[in-house]
């Protein structure tokens, strides 16, 4: 099936309008009304019901819905396999949550490049749960996350268990002043062990959803916060940031998600290479 009928099938949806979806796709409306005639011809259903407002799906066309965009994304990465570049012999679709890219995944990019330079890789950033169903579906063959799902079909496997430690940029690290504290949402087992560690901090002076986001701030403006101790390294190292002390550590566990059907090989060395360069980035607290 030709993934463009497809494609403007999810751009109708999208947009809930034939002449919409045909200004995004920057084809004329009739193109856009023939690809979905021979769509709904193929499938033997009607996918639309046009009137006045624009176009909402029959229980036909919910269903499509379902597998349509899975449909083009293992098209697309079907062409990725099959078209590689010079000198490459495989593809390694990976995904990885925002915060884990810098440092450990960017850094084990470098490493791949001089360790497995046969291997062509595709990124991709996203959320645990777009992640989790990628690697699923086949659309991905690893994904590195902090709250994975347990499904049928996929091996989980701990990575890494980072430490959460409490930093600061005041000159005197054992004065934290509320005001100033950044609570960062690391999910819920850190908020159940926070708040039994600080039950007195209960209006933090700015909370955020986001642990890189957080840290660029408190560089920026100053303050203190929770953040994971493979970021915070280089600035403990230049003394833009200090440990604040006798204050808790909270574990803060990644993993190696991907498919029982995944090519064995190319799988265990990704994973390893990961370790390897996480050794080196955040150091003992790796579990291997």
């Amino acid at each position: 099936m030709d993934t463009e009928v497809v494609r403007t099938f999810l751009e109708i949806v999208a947009q809930r309008n034939f002449g919409a979806a045909a200004e995004k796709l920057h084809v004329a409306q009739t193109t856009v009304s023939a690809r979905i005639r021979l769509l709904e011809e193929r499938l033997g259903r009607p996918l639309f019901v046009r009137n006045k407002t624009g176009a909402t799906l029959t229980p036909a066309g919910e269903q499509l819905l379902r597998y349509a965009p899975t449909f083009v994304q293992l098209w697309e990465r079907a062409c990725h396999q099959v078209a590689l570049p010079p000198n490459k012999q495989v593809v390694l679709a990976i995904g990885g949550e925002l915060s884990l890219w810098n440092p450990l995944l960017l850094k084990w990019l470098v490493w791949m490049r001089e360790a497995a330079p046969e291997v062509a890789v595709r990124a991709k950033v996203g959320v645990a749960e777009d992640l989790n169903t990628l690697v699923a579906e086949g659309v991905l063959d690893l994904a590195i996350l902090y709250t994975p799902q347990h499904r049928p079909g996929l091996e989980v496997e701990l990575l890494i268990r980072e430490k959460l430690v409490l930093v600061t940029t005041h000159p005197n690290p054992e004065r934290i002043i509320d005001t100033d504290y950044v609570y960062v949402d690391w999910g819920s087992d850190f908020a159940l062990h926070h708040s039994l560690s600080f039950p007195d901090m209960t209006d933090p002076g700015l909370f955020v959803g986001l642990g890189p986001l957080a840290l660029n701030y408190i560089l920026e403006v100053g303050g203190s916060g929770y953040f994971r101790m493979g970021a915070v390294q280089p600035y403990l190292k230049t003394g833009a940031l200090r440990l604040v002390p006798n204050t808790p550590e909270f574990s803060y566990p990644a993993y190696a998600v991907y498919g029982t059907n995944a090519e064995p090989t190319l799988i265990r060395n990704a994973v390893d290479g990961m370790r390897k360069v996480a050794n080196r980035t955040v150091g003992p607290q790796i579990d291997s």
